[in-house]
């Protein structure tokens, strides 16, 4: 492990865990990388130097963050009326949390985007004054017309990119399907905006499509998530805004620099949710690759890393991948900065205890995974009547959960299925479930707990 800092810089720490050992013919290398992000941005309340702006990225401090506050104000959302009353009062207490000196500006979503605070294609700086016009604007939003969040996304893109600003966020509220762009406009508008800012996307209800929040989040590096009860958007709100605020540092990109001879199977993160990567990688040099990760606070995250390597003989040995994390460069011109940097070993043995054994964290992580992988799966057979398959991927399900650990996913698998047996993934169909518990694992289906330790 090595870690590299400067001064108002958050520290980075990268850890490799891996069984480095391989049989003959052995080629393919797994290793879960630990990155974790600690002490960002301790400048004192001194307000930084313009050289020196770029490469903190102190949230906090100039030129800080900009937020973008999307609300669906589609006609579906006065159905009840207390749907829309509570999409305002969230939002509302998420402007609340914003920390002064903020840029900010609030988006009516329907058929179309309107930016209602501060508006005329501004952002507004929080204070006391401007949250409390940002309220009262808030207060006059009704419902009426149709939902096309491409055209949110593009004009939170437009605002927040007008923005000097190292953190650039986006929270997205819809309460039903995208009926009014097609499919492939939202993907070109997740495409033109994937890179520039991040955001969180949230289903308020049970009328809209998982597979569409979940999309959005993924492409924009945010969180998703289910309000299935109206009156909890508040609460969750203010959480994600706090989260926000706790960014200290944007774009920073894993850098996996490989060999020559060796290839790159996959590049995924696995905690706190399962995302796929390998999709993402942009060039950066010979051999070398970036895969994005967004904005990072005080947090730590695993990504599963899989090369395959040349044949070998035994008792040789190599370097299979060196993964690094990336601060963009101060300037165009600049060099980017390492924060920190890992090693990925492969030592060919015929020990055959030692290159047969799984480590811990990479048998965990794959079984996350899987999990992931099968909870919609079975969902996708149940909605399409294949309760037989249904039942098999989610017994799977609940074996994995009940394995590794994961309380939560096993929560939610029980309000779908009755559980027979966990240990052997024995269940069977409920007859009924309620949409909001189906969506609600869908939803949540990706999110991951650590490696017990």
């Amino acid at each position: 492990m090595a870690n590299f800092s400067k001064s108002n810089v958050p520290q980075f720490s990268v850890e490799v865990y891996q069984n480095e050992y391989l049989p003959e013919g052995g080629r393919d290398v797994n290793a879960i990388v630990t990155v974790t992000s600690t002490g960002g941005g301790t400048t004192g309340g001194v307000p930084l130097a313009d050289g020196a702006r770029r490469s903190a990225h102190v949230l906090g401090q100039a030129p800080g963050a900009a937020v973008v506050l999307m609300v669906d104000c589609s006609g579906s959302m006065d159905y009840p009326p207390t749907k829309m009353r509570n999409a305002r009062e969230a939002t509302a207490a998420a402007v609340d949390t914003l920390r002064d000196g903020t840029r900010f500006a609030v988006v009516a979503g329907t058929h179309t985007a309107k930016d209602v605070y501060p508006g005329n294609g501004q952002l507004a700086t929080a204070g006391p004054a401007t949250k409390a016009q940002a309220k009262e604007a808030l207060r006059r939003l009704g419902a009426g017309g149709g939902t096309a969040i491409g055209t949110w996304l593009r004009l939170a893109d437009r605002l927040l990119g007008a923005a000097e600003v190292d953190i650039r966020h986006g929270i997205l509220l819809t309460d039903g399907r995208n009926e009014h762009e097609s499919p492939e406009d939202l993907r070109a508008a997740l495409d033109s905006c994937a890179g520039r800012f991040t955001c969180d996307a949230r289903g308020v209800g049970t009328d809209w499509e998982v597979k569409e929040v979940t999309a959005i989040a993924s492409a924009l590096l945010g969180t998703a998530d289910i309000v299935a009860d109206p009156a909890e958007l508040a609460a969750d709100f203010t959480k994600m805004m706090e989260n926000t605020m706790g960014k200290e540092v944007a774009d920073v990109a894993l850098r996996l620099w490989t060999p020559v001879g060796v290839q790159i199977v996959f590049v995924k993160q696995v905690a706190p949710t399962v995302a796929e990567l390998t999709g993402r990688r942009t060039e950066a040099g010979p051999r070398a690759g970036d895969y994005p990760t967004g904005s990072w606070g005080d947090e730590s995250r695993d990504y599963h890393v899989c090369v395959r390597v040349p044949e070998a003989g035994i008792g040789q040995e190599m370097l299979a991948a060196r993964v690094s994390l990336i601060l963009p460069p101060a300037s165009a011109d600049g060099v980017p900065q390492p924060l920190s940097q890992g090693l990925v070993r492969a030592v060919w043995t015929d020990d055959m205890a030692a290159s047969t054994s799984i480590n811990p964290q990479v048998a965990h992580y794959t079984g996350q995974a899987e999990l992931a992988q099968v909870i919609q799966q079975g969902l996708d057979a149940r909605k399409s009547g294949d309760f037989d398959g249904a039942t098999a991927k989610l017994g799977r399900a609940v074996q994995l959960a009940s394995a590794s650990g994961n309380a939560d996913t096993a929560k939610l698998l029980s309000k779908v299925v009755d559980v027979v047996d966990a240990a052997t993934g024995t269940v069977r169909l409920k007859a009924r479930v309620a949409d909001a518990d189906e969506m609600t694992l869908e939803t949540r289906s990706t999110k991951t707990v650590r490696v017990k330790k």
